[in-house]
């Protein structure tokens, strides 16, 4: 269970407070939904939002709480878009794991057990309680709808002053997307499996601008289920694009491989 809540921890610490090398990013004003319009139009104006980069470097805190235990620590973000993303959380300046997600497997190692781990998604789909891949990681740290809204088929309606989207066609999963009515940035996205009393919830309380692109300022994921409910917090501390980046990882001498069933 160490091993599976670390798994969750590691995959998804992610950004916060926005702060470029070049420059600050601007707070978007975000607009309030007050007419009913079409799933379309909302799709449409969401993905309007480009996310054009090839490269993305986030430095960022985070604060992890969970029945037994509170954390905060720091994690360093590397993206290239669509190939790699490497997760290096520190506490203390000292790297205590690791994460390298590509789109065929997920692996990382932690320093406290002496552990390691190379698979598939299926660990952390299982956890969040839908089909993960690589897309759906990299959009939930850039601030998009995990899937490809596209491919649903949703209700419409209004809902604290945002438009949300419910995908109801999977029996045992329910899905919502709430967007907010300026730039139609998602500002809220839910994972509900009733029979197995869990839900995920992913929030974005802020967007900052950038020339590239708008990125989320704040993540907040809480995963409940019935042992407990997770919380983590996120805060981007400085972004910088299109860099020349490196993704070192190399599991140390002696540590012991774990496989989860």
């Amino acid at each position: 269970m160490r091993q599976y809540r670390f798994a969750f921890f590691i995959f998804f610490i992610s950004p916060l407070t926005i702060v470029s090398c070049k420059s600050k990013a601007v707070l978007l004003s975000e607009g309030k939904a007050k007419d009913l319009i079409t799933a379309d139009t909302i799709i449409k104006k969401h993905y309007q939002n480009k996310k054009d980069f090839t490269t993305l470097y986030i430095k960022s805190s985070a604060h992890y709480e969970d029945p037994n235990q509170s954390q905060n620590v720091t994690a360093e973000i590397k993206i290239k878009k669509d190939e790699i993303i490497l997760i290096s959380i520190r506490f203390l300046g000292i790297t205590m794991a690791k994460a390298l997600i590509t789109p065929n497997e997920v692996k990382y190692y932690e320093k406290i057990n002496g552990n390691y781990f190379e698979g598939d998604y299926s660990l952390l789909s299982r956890w969040l309680g839908t089909d993960l891949d690589f897309n759906k990681v990299q959009n939930l740290l850039i601030g998009q709808a995990l899937d490809d809204l596209h491919k649903g088929s949703f209700t419409t309606s209004i809902e604290d002053t945002l438009y949300k989207l419910e995908d109801n066609s999977d029996a045992s999963t329910s899905k919502s997307y709430y967007f907010e009515s300026g730039k139609f940035l998602i500002k809220k996205q839910q994972v509900t499996q009733s029979e197995k009393e869990r839900t995920v919830q992913i929030v974005y309380p802020n967007f900052g601008n950038y020339n590239q692109m708008a990125l989320p300022t704040k993540i907040v994921i809480d995963a409940m289920q019935k042992k407990g409910k997770v919380n983590i917090e996120i805060d981007y501390n400085s972004v910088t694009f299109d860099e020349e980046l490196s993704f070192p990882y190399s599991v140390p001498e002696g540590y012991e491989r774990i496989f989860i069933n």
